[in-house]
């Protein structure tokens, strides 16, 4: 497989890049729905007839992994195999089999003046994509910009580097078979950083930048983008036990959000238990997640239950992103609220309890983009929300929130009718 990461004039290419990608959006804003399912649909059926081809070049990507000393949790979000490849299959027909967002009329009213104003969903534009280590973001993002009428440059990680190159021909190949421009979806050839720089700096062609990944690569983005940034933070996730869980549905719950996937952003990574379960369904609670292999960072209060390791001071609010969780003890709901303003990252929070009024404080009171009862937060994705997949998870507050899928990749403009109306 021909390794196409070398390029002397990186500037040249981004520019070259962004120039396409912006005469691709202007062509897929007018680009009908059926042509985009079409494509979406070819793009699927692509990686499945490549599958063998995907699974190749990963290989090479978790040798990659390996020698760059990745941990388990992060090799396995880089991993595929065919149930994976399934996945990415079946999201990619979900988001082609959703409503087509652009031109869908969001509000209309009638003035008194005689105007009638319609607000309707119109593209970004071009949308730069920066990732890490998940390859299956390649056809995730590239999917839901063609959806909502977007261009997209994508940055993969320098892990999924081969991954991603194959799923993105699928992708082009997809956009061809409909007639739709190779420039709607591009994929940086390069592992070198400077193109990350340069794509922050890209004002005249591309229109918002999302990055998805960790604090490390949010933080370089927020702080030297000088194009407008849909931030996806680390996902600090927490799970508070109410005195009134139901013990059952408490134990399904914690074990699932932990241990399903530790590698992802709705991974639980801070257990929070009431104190008067703490002797009881909390130990219960703590010894379970040991017997699953997880190590337990407990606070004084835990920390006498066998197995557990004594957290330490920066153990709250961390994202392990492995077989690792925090745990303490806490005095009431409030006490539990106060414990996740101070260490969460307004991403996922989830509260297990029977008690209604007790759940409505919770979800009151906490403003993470994402808030659950009962229910485990390995489902803060955008495919379990009905949007097929998604783009990332953003915890800022303007524009998108939440899971964004191709409808938070549009914005809107007014179409204002009259009849010779004249203004007084």
């Amino acid at each position: 497989m021909k390794d196409l990461e070398n390029f002397d004039n990186v500037p040249a290419l981004m520019h070259a890049m962004g120039a396409r990608a912006r005469a691709a959006a202007s062509e897929l804003a007018t680009v009908s729905a059926a042509d985009k399912t079409a494509a979406l649909m070819a793009a699927a059926d692509a990686v499945w007839n490549r599958r063998a081809e995907i699974i190749e070049a990963n290989a090479l990507d978790m040798d990659y992994g390996r020698d760059k000393g990745l941990s388990a949790a992060m090799l396995d979000r880089l991993l595929l195999d065919e149930d994976r490849i399934q996945s990415i299959v079946d999201g990619l027909r979900a988001v082609a089999e959703q409503d087509d967002p652009v031109g869908a009329v969001i509000a209309e009213w009638d003035m008194p003046s005689g105007l009638h104003i319609q607000r309707v969903r119109t593209p970004l534009g071009v949308i730069g994509v920066i990732y890490e280590s998940r390859p299956n973001v390649t056809a995730d993002a590239g999917a839901l910009c063609l959806k909502a009428g977007n261009a997209v440059i994508l940055r993969g990680g320098s892990e999924s580097f081969h991954s991603s190159g194959v799923i993105h021909r699928c992708l082009a190949q997809g956009l061809r078979s409909a007639g739709l421009p190779d420039a709607a979806i591009q994929l940086v050839p390069t592992r070198d950083r400077a193109a990350v720089q340069e794509m922050l700096t890209m004002v005249d062609t591309i229109d918002v930048i999302v990055p998805r990944g960790g604090k490390g690569l949010v933080g370089l983005v927020q702080k030297e983008a000088r194009v407008p940034v849909f931030a996806h933070l680390e996902g600090i996730v927490h799970v508070y036990v109410d005195a009134e869980a139901d013990a059952q549905k408490a134990m399904d719950v914690v074990l699932n959000a932990k241990t399903r996937r530790t590698g992802i952003c709705g991974a639980a990574e801070c257990l929070l238990i009431h104190r008067d379960i703490a002797d009881g369904l909390g130990r219960a609670l703590i010894e379970m997640l040991i017997d699953a292999g997880i190590e337990v960072r407990a606070d004084p209060d835990l920390a006498a239950i066998a197995g557990t390791v004594p957290a330490a001071d920066d153990d709250w609010g961390k994202e392990h992103l492995d077989r690792i969780i925090s745990a303490r003890v806490v005095e009431s709901v409030d006490d539990a609220i106060a414990h996740i303003r101070r260490y969460g990252s307004n991403h996922t929070d989830a509260i297990l309890t029977e008690n209604d009024a007790t759940a409505a404080r919770f979800f009151q009171r906490l403003d993470s983009a994402i808030l659950m009862r009962n229910a485990s937060t390995q489902f803060a994705d955008g495919g379990e929300f009905g949007m097929g997949a998604e783009i990332g998870i953003a915890t800022g507050k303007l524009h998108a929130r939440g899971p964004v899928g191709a409808q938070q990749l549009t914005s809107f403009k007014y179409l204002v009718t009259g009849n010779g109306t004249t203004r007084p």
